[in-house]
């Protein structure tokens, strides 16, 4: 009897939670966690982030959103003035007028916006038509397209997706042209070879990492605008990758060089200084490198060739030699007219070698003849000198247990350096600083003292930066300084009354221990705006694994983080949990997942909601996960490693199968096959043991992440007669593109249906824009 009672006690609490949570979501309750995606919240966020634009060396203008409209401002550090940056009404009723398209001044159609030389003209394109207007005499013009604009204050960096590279003094750009590098003067428009001997899959600073590619040059224009570090790019004996399109009739084949982990041929590169004037090729006295670099799985991840720092003139070349496991790094320097090469110094690693978070942090100083260094030895991430001469240490600049970031600025004449890093105030490690500290390691000081996550932009001439901080439930504040961190003015201080007025509320940061029950680490929850204090809610996981990023990404205030309180709306506690083999904190915690990437901070992940648990209405029964690319491969992992604790699960476009991966992302995280164990984290291998609810999403043209993952996983789930869902995108790339809106529509219908027990309208359609959640 006892028995039968507890049996129906239970049964009856069980049926009661069920009851709870079971009904039908209306498209009306669609709409509302609609209207929390980005495309609804930001517009009303008034005076928020200033990103400025500099002009000349130290004036910049910004786009600053009030109550009233969009209105540009134009701030002269030195004069201490802010001012509209010209008169917008008449500047749209002028551009009416010769255009025949009728705009008014809030919102200006701008594409671009350029000052000219001496900041008297602006320059801006609409519909692809240039324009110039004189901001003295407001005239407006079609340009063309010989005012002077101030060309040598615009970086030659490298987009993906540009064709050219424009030259330091704002004269030239380089190009690819049949394999062959090419260069065409702007003002004359002629245009000169300047290779010669390119070829297929052999030809001169090309583009293709693999899992990203393009038909832009990746290079490095020397200071005076005379000399190109680039390289002749050997992908011969490369395998290729290989996609179909879907269309009617026969499908198109793209074929591409796409090495794998374990391949015997990967692509290299053969270094090359190349004399514009001439032209010269000059090649340097070393052996191919491994297309590798220390910042990231590509050599152009900086926005220009990486690891490559010029002599202001041009006579010699320092540059990073990166080992194919990333394991040593040498620093060696090139005679830039001869070709021939000095080694340095190297450093080599147990694990994996970075040269910073988010930015390469080394220097070549050739007026002192040192360099400036970047090491992790310590376990922390830190800064170094170095004697370029004789290759020994001189001292270490910065140390302790905190983390420099990103090097900003080097002042050589007063041997001063300007750096954010994050980890040396109390609070959130993840929050960045701005600091200087003399070479010597002497002198440290703070430039940003306030709590938050800043974001620093420093001027071109060095004597001023613009902060814009804030938390990620505190709106920004964006203030002017000089480089000593005295306050010059505050610039915009964020206003989300709007926001607050619709009901919109900030995520709430938590500080929580790791699986190890030792290790702090942080994240972010969301919960509905509107909570029911009798009701207990599942917890949808947000993931993101890393080891290069985490699940939170930027630690500052954005009015929406994806669709994470869009799903909250509708019924669910979400969570973004940092876990542990995450950069931006210690060596030994990036390092904690080296060698066996399958693990995907998920003891992590389990530890935390279980510690949530305890301070917020969660329900543990119910818990789902989702995520994209590594996250895709996370969420699978969970659902087939921990699938008694996850019990839906949405897994996009995951690298499921690393030996079917690029080789440089895992070889530099696992390790070379030879010396890791991919087999065990793959994550076919572990399909028999589903027991919940698994939605898999591929594009079928991703060609980031080879669609053969999913495929994998597919397979084995068929064979272990497992029941899952899959979604296909016909021709569509790794990030769904137009498909996105579609997929976090199935997504939202998958987790209300399976976690929330409940009815999702019926193919709701967005009311937003086409490219909604993207």
């Amino acid at each position: 009897m006892k028995r039968y009672l507890l049996f129906a006690s239970a049964f009856s609490l069980a049926l009661s939670a069920n009851a709870q949570q079971s009904g039908s979501l209306t498209a009306k309750d669609y709409e509302h966690a609609e209207s929390f995606l980005s495309y609804n919240t930001e517009p009303l966020v008034e005076h928020g982030a200033v990103r400025p634009n500099w002009v000349g060396t130290d004036r910049f203008w910004y786009l600053s959103n009030s109550g009233s409209g969009k209105t540009f401002f134009l701030v002269d550090p030195i004069k201490n003035s802010r001012t509209p940056a010209f008169d917008q009404a008449k500047l749209a009723a002028d551009l009416s007028r010769i255009s025949g398209t009728s705009y008014t001044g809030d919102p200006l159609p701008f594409q671009t916006l350029n000052y000219s030389a001496d900041g008297s003209t602006i320059s801006f394109l609409v519909k692809g038509q240039r324009y110039a207007y004189d901001l003295k005499s407001q005239q407006l013009t079609k340009d063309t397209g010989n005012t002077d604009f101030d060309n040598s204050a615009v970086k030659p960096v490298l987009k993906r997706g540009n064709l050219e590279v424009l030259s330091p003094d704002g004269k030239s750009a380089a190009f690819i042209r049949d394999y062959n590098l090419w260069v065409r003067d702007l003002e004359s428009k002629k245009e000169t070879q300047l290779t010669t001997d390119g070829i297929k899959d052999f030809g001169y600073a090309t583009d293709n990492a693999g899992w990203k590619h393009s038909e832009g040059p990746i290079l490095r224009w020397s200071p005076d605008s005379k000399k190109i570090a680039t390289f002749q790019q050997d992908q011969r004996n490369v395998s290729d990758m290989y996609l179909v399109s879907t269309n009617v009739g026969k499908p198109t084949l793209q074929a591409w060089k796409y090495p794998l982990p374990g391949d015997k041929d990967i692509v290299t590169i053969q270094r090359v200084i190349v004399n514009v004037e001439e032209p010269k090729v000059i090649r340097l006295q070393v052996a191919a490198d491994p297309h590798r670099a220390s910042l990231s799985d590509d050599i152009s991840s900086s926005g220009t060739f990486d690891d490559v720092d010029w002599k202001a003139d041009g006579s010699e070349l320092a540059f990073l030699s990166t080992s194919r496991d990333h394991k040593q790094e040498r620093f060696r320097i090139a005679d830039a007219a001869t070709g021939k090469v000095r080694e340095v110094f190297e450093e080599r690693v147990p694990t994996q070698y970075e040269s910073g978070q988010g930015a390469i942090n080394w220097r070549y100083l050739p007026k002192s003849k040192e360099v400036i260094w970047y090491s992790e030895r310590d376990n922390w991430g830190h800064l170094y000198l170095y004697d370029a001469v004789t290759g020994k240490l001189k001292n270490q600049i910065t140390k302790g247990d905190w983390v420099v970031t990103q090097l900003l600025k080097v002042d050589e004449k007063n041997r001063v350096l300007y750096f954010l890093a994050g980890g040396r105030e109390a609070g959130n490690p993840y929050f960045s600083h701005l600091y200087k500290i003399g070479f010597d390691g002497k002198n440290l000081s703070s430039l940003s003292p306030e709590e938050g996550n800043h974001q620093i932009s420093i001027s071109p001439s060095g004597n001023y930066f613009v902060d814009s901080y804030s938390k990620p439930n505190v709106a920004p504040i964006s203030v002017l300084r000089n480089m000593n961190g005295t306050l010059i003015n505050t610039l915009e201080k964020a206003d989300v009354s709007k926001l607050i007025a619709k009901g919109w509320k900030a995520p709430i940061p938590v500080a929580l221990k790791a699986h190890d029950d030792k290790t702090d680490i942080y994240g972010l929850v969301f919960t509905p705006t509107k909570m029911d204090p009798k009701k207990r809610y599942p917890v949808v996981d947000y993931i993101y694994p890393g080891p290069q990023g985490g699940s939170v990404g930027s630690w500052s205030f954005s009015a929406s983080r994806g669709d994470n309180q869009a799903l909250a709306e509708l019924g669910f506690i979400v969570v973004a949990i940092e876990g542990t083999s995450n950069p931006l904190r210690s060596k030994s915690f990036h390092d904690m997942s080296y060698g066996d990437m399958s693990t995907n901070t998920l003891p992590d992940q389990i530890t935390a909601i279980r510690q949530l648990a305890l301070k917020y209405p969660i329900d543990t029964t119910r818990v789902g996960i989702w995520g994209h690319s590594g996250g895709g491969f996370a969420t699978a992992a969970a659902m087939f490693r921990y699938p008694d604790f996850f019990k839906v699960g949405i897994s996009e476009s995951g690298n499921h199968e690393n030996r079917n991966y690029e080789d440089d992302w895992a070889e530099r995280y696992d390790g070379l096959v030879a010396n890791s164990n991919y087999e065990v984290q793959a994550n076919q291998n572990y399909a028999k043991n589903l027991k919940g609810k698994l939605m898999l999403a591929h594009g079928m043209m991703d060609d980031n992440v080879p669609p053969s993952n999913t495929m994998l996983v597919v397979d084995a789930l068929i064979k272990a007669n497992k029941n899952f869902d899959l979604v296909v995108f016909p021709n569509s790339p790794h990030g769904y593109g137009a498909y996105g809106p579609y997929m976090m529509r199935r997504r939202w219908d998958y987790f209300v249906k399976n976690l929330l027990n409940a009815e999702a309208p019926k193919e709701y359609n967005w009311k937003g824009p086409a490219s909604a959640g993207k």
